[in-house]
């Protein structure tokens, strides 16, 4: 399988990743599917071949093998990451989906955008994110068990027994290169449960950004309504435009015979 391809493919959901999203990536391909290439099948290449059994009765070492081999970790592996990787395509068939509507919309509108930015996780795309890690964590969960299921555990015995017709008795069978495959076999698994954290991680992180956005927006909301709501009322006209000509102005601090004396005064110089 062309895995660099397929790398070229799920790189162009990078630059709409956050920073989880790209430490997932980078684990994918460096931790991942490199190892996966260069050594691990190299080391179950011979599985079959050195899978031997202590009997010469035809039939029993390819039955003893089919029951502790039921599928080979290699192909259990390869689809695996065939299935963790594809839920990026989602994201990238999204943005590209936005970017051809968006210029049929340019092209229909005098050059006005549709999308202000194409890979910016807003609406559908958010969603469409947030779906491709719930399968993305979902497939490695979900491999995670069958691995676990299939083989009784991550472990890789030196000695197994059958019993399995045709085999006459018990018979003793040796795996090649038990502790490489199971060092091998706990790496991948490890690298699967914190590409899986990433996952989560992510999500966490997208949910919470969005929340604080709702409560930023729906705040931004509120002081609007209330600034409309509780409008200052406009100034009143000054005193001075109520007040007559002849009034008196008053001091407070006066006293009661200062006032009553200009009372006279201002009486006598009218009969004047």
């Amino acid at each position: 399988m062309n895995w660099s391809a397929l790398e070229a493919l799920i790189s162009g959901v990078n630059k709409y990743s956050t920073v989880f999203g790209r430490i997932w990536l980078s684990m994918v391909f460096v931790f991942r599917v490199m190892v996966f290439v260069v050594a691990a099948q190299r080391v179950w290449g011979d599985e079959n071949k050195d899978f031997v059994c202590n009997t010469a009765q035809p039939g029993c070492v390819n039955v003893c093998y089919d029951h502790f081999f039921p599928i080979s970790h290699i192909r259990l592996w390869a689809l695996q990451l065939i299935f963790v990787t594809c839920p990026s395509l989602m994201v990238v068939g999204h943005v590209k989906y936005r970017e051809k509507k968006d210029l049929q919309y340019t092209q229909s509108h005098k050059g006005s955008h549709l999308y202000a930015n194409p890979g910016k996780k807003r609406g559908g795309l958010w969603w469409t994110y947030l779906l491709s890690l719930i399968f993305k964590a979902g497939f490695d969960a979900g491999f995670l068990y069958i691995l676990y299921y299939v083989y009784e555990g991550y472990d890789m015995p030196r000695l197994s027994k059958c019993t399995l017709a045709p085999c006459p008795n018990t018979v003793d069978c040796y795996i090649s290169r038990p502790t490489e495959k199971k060092i091998f076999t706990i790496f991948m698994v490890v690298s699967s449960a914190f590409c899986i954290l990433m996952c989560l991680c992510e999500m966490i992180y997208l949910i919470c950004k969005r929340i604080q956005k709702v409560i930023k927006r729906k705040t931004e909301a509120d002081r609007r309504m209330f600034s409309e709501s509780h409008e200052l009322a406009p100034l009143a006209a000054p005193r001075s435009e109520f007040m007559s000509k002849t009034s008196v102005r008053v001091d407070h601090t006066a006293s009661i015979q200062n006032l009553s004396n200009n009372k006279s005064e201002a009486k006598k110089s009218r009969k004047k």
